[in-house]
């Protein structure tokens, strides 16, 4: 059954004769019984749903296509991840950890905010440098809530003809909208670039618009994460619509050091060398860089076995390694 707050939302809505809050509430029932597994349940809400939509009853123009669209047609907008990573795997920082369970406990305890008029927060902005865990992270919080999280592809939303790309980023966030899920936008500064810049065409900034009135439009249950390395190509609106926005930092030594601790835990090997050593090497690296080092030396010592020595492995892989400008 839907939660009491949805069904007092629902009735409400149609005592008031709020149109957009009978859709928002009953898209908000759909995604719930679909997270339940009440597949059947969901399905005829959203066609008793689309149906209202393709009549018009509730003076919302329709559009030529399904308004929700199913997975199957647009499946090149995007990819669905299964997500496995825990936040104990990533090294972070103490704020963006603190940051992470608060926003976990939002989600786990909406009801009791609903109960007081607030909602959890779910727009979030992840920065830094490539490689710094901004995808690891949003797969952390996909691992935490249980929740199926889809990368956007932006070879196959962005059209060449005037209008293509809002329409099917509209039949996008209509998907999205039916389901309880995370979606990820990487280099987001791709399609959210800052509107004033004179080199932009007029179709991007037809997108940007677009891209803001659809996020806005997103109830609290879909959660987007979008990351990128050129924070300051964002446009400047698309900043404030952010609940959260997190820097991921280039990790120092202490932090490389700790990597080392728990990629050998992970492995059950020793790299042979102390894990200051190791760190003194690789400081300036991002993790992506830094995993990459555990992983050449895995591979050359499982190609080397029964002649394997890992601390002489170690070392030329260190020495392999270019010095980090």
């Amino acid at each position: 059954m839907a939660r009491a707050d949805l069904i007092i939302e629902l009735v409400k809505s149609v005592v008031s004769g709020d149109k957009k809050m009978f859709r928002r509430v009953t898209e908000s029932i759909i995604a719930e019984e679909r997270n339940k597994q009440h597949i059947v349940l969901a399905n005829r809400l959203e066609q008793e749903l689309n149906a209202l939509v393709e009549q018009n009853a509730l003076n919302i123009p329709p559009n030529k296509e399904n308004v929700t669209t199913s997975l199957n047609e647009i499946e090149n907008y995007l990819v669905e991840l299964k997500p496995s990573k825990r936040i104990e795997e990533l090294i972070l920082p103490i704020h963006i950890v603190k940051l992470c369970k608060e926003l976990v406990e939002e989600h786990y305890r909406s009801d009791l905010l609903r109960s007081y008029g607030l909602e959890p927060r779910n727009r979030i902005l992840l920065t830094g440098a490539p490689g710094t865990g901004k995808t690891s992270l949003a797969e952390v919080i996909a691992t935490e809530l249980m929740l199926p999280i889809y990368v956007i592809r932006y070879d196959s939303l962005v059209g060449s003809y005037l209008g293509e790309t809002a329409l099917r980023m509209r039949r996008l966030f209509d998907f999205i909208r039916s389901r309880k899920c995370i979606v990820f936008f990487d280099e987001f500064d791709t399609i959210g670039k800052e509107r004033s810049d004179m080199h932009e065409t007029g179709e991007i900034k037809r997108v940007v618009s677009s891209l803001l009135l659809q996020i806005d439009a997103l109830p609290s249950y879909n959660i987007i994460i979008c990351a990128t390395n050129h924070p300051e190509l964002l446009d400047r609106a698309m900043w404030r619509r952010f609940q959260i926005k997190l820097e991921m930092p280039i990790p120092t030594r202490d932090n490389i050091c700790r990597w080392v601790k728990l990629f050998e835990k992970q492995y059950a090997i020793s790299f042979g060398l102390a894990a200051e050593t190791i760190a003194k090497r690789l400081l300036g690296y991002s993790y992506a860089e830094i995993e990459e080092f555990g992983l050449s030396v895995m591979r050359r010592y499982i190609l080397s076995i029964p002649q394997s020595n890992i601390r002489n492995i170690s070392l030329e892989v260190l020495k392999d390694f270019p010095t980090h400008k």
